[in-house]
């Protein structure tokens, strides 16, 4: 195992332990609302400076962007930290939430750990390495077409103007597949389709931290990992679509009629 990947993992596993162990007080939670239906909880902040301090002890000139306290640092090697992804979830006790951690050198995603603390599930990458959930080595599904697919998705909650594109795309998919699910974790959602639990997935606007390790996780199970027009952008613009290589193609047949010049981008 690659030492950065290592040093994700453990640190993945302690801010679960920390989540864990706030879910008997979650009512006493300090609760912030950082913008429009997004919030922080004091979990979240525990959770976030317990990663980051095993990583400066591992790794103290290495860079760090976290969803919670921003970015620090200069150097090639950025850690993208979700501290707990799916924070509705948690506070409303929605048993869906997740850590994510990825590695970034030079601009490039090299390993990725999502974390379930309730299930005890582990999804890891390192690039070239392949994808493995605990000891598991993963693949995506083998499906050839969207009829019988499950597909999963997140609402624009955040980003009302793109409610009406959302809408066609998921009107012109849903009458494709067998169904469609939101859970409320994109990266989580992101784990189950390098497993094979899902066929595809799709959002507008994720952050970097929603979709680094997920999307790592995907391209080492054999997946197809793009933007709303099949390029490499997503990083950058937020807007994912993923599946296999042939529920890929199909859903953005099915997304680029709905397209505005915003999503294109």
């Amino acid at each position: 195992m690659h030492p950065m990947l290592n040093i994700a993992i453990r640190a993945a596993r302690s801010a679960g332990n920390v989540i864990v162990r706030s879910l008997q007080h979650v009512e006493h939670l300090e609760v912030t609302t950082k913008s429009r239906n997004d919030f922080v909880s004091d979990v979240d902040r525990l959770a976030e400076q317990e990663i980051i301090n095993m990583i400066r002890k591992a790794y103290p000139d290495h860079a760090i962007l976290a969803e919670e306290s921003g970015e620090s640092g200069d150097n090639d090697t950025v850690w993208i930290i979700d501290p707990l992804d799916g924070t509705t979830n948690f506070l409303h006790g929605f048993p869906h939430y997740c850590v994510s951690i990825a590695v970034m050198v030079k601009g490039k995603i090299e390993h990725g750990v999502i974390y379930d603390p309730l299930r005890d599930e582990l999804f890891s990458a390192t690039r070239g390495a392949g994808t493995k959930l605990n000891d598991r080595r993963l693949r995506v599904a083998k499906r050839k077409e969207l009829a019988g697919a499950v597909l999963a998705t997140g609402f624009p909650f955040k980003n009302h103007q793109h409610l009406e594109p959302y809408l066609g795309m998921f009107s012109s998919l849903f009458t494709q597949v067998a169904d469609v699910r939101r859970t409320g974790s994109a990266a989580l959602d992101l784990a189950y389709v390098a497993a094979g639990r899902l066929d595809g997935y799709w959002e507008i606007g994720l952050e970097k931290w929603d979709l680094a390790a997920g999307v790592l996780l995907i391209e080492e199970a054999g997946g197809v990992v793009s933007d709303f027009i099949g390029g490499d952008n997503y990083l950058k613009s937020g807007n994912l679509v993923v599946g296999n290589l042939a529920v890929h193609k199909a859903m953005i047949t099915g997304i680029s009629s709905h397209l505005t010049d915003d999503l294109r981008k």
